[in-house]
Parts: structure tokens; sequence; C-alpha cells
């Protein structure tokens, strides 16, 4: 009986320990406040962005294929980017694009993590939360680069980018 309760007891602890987190992966135009992100699904672009593979899920020739950039430019910046932790969330497209084509064409105030003054976003990245991240030329619209400097507050961030 003891025992089945030790036992019981150190898988609940293990259980509870077990945390998915993933704050230095998220790109930097992501929303602040989460602590793990699967998928990003952006309304606009009408795709996905994966933050493990740190490429977007476009529909393209009848599938959904992964690109490193968006096929048409996109402030990701500035847009609605709704965070879904389903595996796959492609295959249940039409419930998401339905369900958030309100935001299309909405411009979001919600700030990024660019933009954060939130060390849990910086440290252990020499400063650079977001350095991986450089421009593409318009996935980030020539900002994102600044190592690490952007200046948060009031909701309002003023990122300072290369």
């Amino acid at each position: 009986m003891i025992s089945a309760l030790l036992i019981a007891t150190t898988v609940a602890t293990n259980a509870q320990v077990n945390v998915n987190v993933n704050i230095g992966m998220q790109p930097a135009w992501g929303p602040v406040g989460y602590d793990y992100v699967r998928y990003y699904y952006l309304p606009d672009a009408d795709a996905y962005y994966d933050v493990n593979s740190r490429a977007f899920v476009v529909f393209a020739n009848g599938a959904w294929v992964r690109r490193s950039a968006l096929p048409r430019p996109v402030d990701l910046y500035h847009v609605h980017k709704i965070v879904i932790n389903d595996a796959r969330p492609w295959t249940r497209h039409t419930v998401y694009r339905d369900r958030y084509v309100s935001y299309r064409g909405r411009p979001s105030n919600v700030v990024v993590i660019r933009d954060s003054r939130e060390p849990k976003y910086h440290k252990g990245n020499n400063g650079n939360a977001y350095g991986h991240y450089k421009s593409k030329g318009y996935n980030n619209n020539g900002r994102g680069n600044g190592g690490g400097k952007g200046h948060g507050g009031h909701g309002k961030g003023h990122g300072k980018g290369k």
C-alpha cells in the first residue's frame, strides 16, 4: 500500500515537472505571453508558421508545403497571429480560416517579442532573442535584427532594427 502511494506520488510529481517551453525559438514577430507555441496561424497570409522548424506552411499546387518565406509580402510585426498548439493544424484549415477570417487586413496592436522588455525573451541568446530571424526583405519589413534592442512600453513597442 505504501509503495503504491509512493509510486503514484512520484508519477504525479514527474507529470507536473514535464512542461514544454520554447520561448527562445519563437520568432521576433511572435506575440509576447506564451511559454510554448507550436504554430501560428496567419490570417493575412492564410498560412501557418511552424516554430520548431522555423518554416511557413502554405498551400501550393494542391498540397500543404513548407517554405522559408511566405509567397507574398506580409508585415509579420503588425498582422494578427493566432497561437495554435494542435498537431498539423492545416488538416483542419477550414475551421481556423473560418474562425479567424475577420482578422484579415486588420492591424494588430499586440506587443511582439522584439519589442518586449521581459528578460525571458532575451536571456541565453547573448541579448539577441531574435537574431536568427534576419530580414528576408519582406517577411519582417526589414526589421528584427537589432540584437535584442527592442523598447516596449504601454503596448506600443519601438524596436530598433538594422
